[in-house]
């Protein structure tokens, strides 16, 4: 086993752990429909996030794959890692909450859950371009990067911050449709979907491709 495939296969595992907390809410929810009622807005989140995990681990495996294992890479995988774990868990309400709908408990919890979700993805950009500071491909890196990042913010604080119920659907209906087409485009389109930026050891950097 490689120091990466070490680092990833914790890293894997909590995020996994996040992936098992939706999909165990959105099963709860299913089952106890008849009394307790769904609404959409908890279930738009919950496939938002989910999307945004999967995302997320495909940019660790992506970016990280090639970086020089440490034990600080390992805890900033896991701080990420917990973050996304935590608004997992505010998603869906637990039994002993004893909500009446999906949709009080959304109104209570869709601003942290947003923000969480928004502060891991900040967290993870500060990981991924530390490690590629000083190669050829940084700044190419970091501006796709900041594009990347505004674009999240302009959609996802609205989201957070708006009591409006179709700000909510506008702008994460949005993101979920840029994350659909993103996964057809690399399964349709893998080598129009390469760009540069696959962290190399500064020894042999060269601009590589990476999906």
């Amino acid at each position: 086993m490689s120091a990466f495939e070490f680092f990833f296969s914790f890293y894997g595992l909590v995020l996994g752990l996040s992936v098992a907390v939706l999909a165990t809410g959105a099963a709860r929810a299913f089952k106890h429909r008849k009394t307790v009622r769904v609404g959409w807005k908890t279930p738009l989140l919950a496939v938002f996030a989910a999307f945004d995990i999967a995302t997320f681990w495909d940019a660790a495996w992506t970016n990280l794959g090639k970086a020089p294992y440490s034990y600080g890479m390992l805890l900033a995988g896991l701080v990420v890692a917990i973050v996304y774990f935590i608004a997992a868990n505010l998603i869906f309400p637990e039994p002993e909450d004893q909500a009446a709908s999906l949709d009080a408990h959304f109104e209570a919890n869709k601003k942290p859950v947003l923000l969480l979700l928004t502060l891991a993805n900040l967290l993870m950009l500060a990981l991924c371009l530390s490690v590629l500071v000083g190669t050829p491909t940084f700044t190419i890196m970091a501006i796709g990067y900041g594009f990347n990042l505004a674009l999240y913010l302009v959609l996802m604080l609205p989201a957070a911050l708006s009591k409006r119920a179709w700000v909510f659907a506008t702008t994460v209906g949005l993101h979920i449709a840029i994350y659909v087409v993103l996964a057809i485009l690399s399964v349709t389109m893998p080598h129009a979907m390469a760009a540069p930026g696959t962290f190399d050891p500064p020894a042999t950097a060269a601009p590589t491709k990476a999906d």
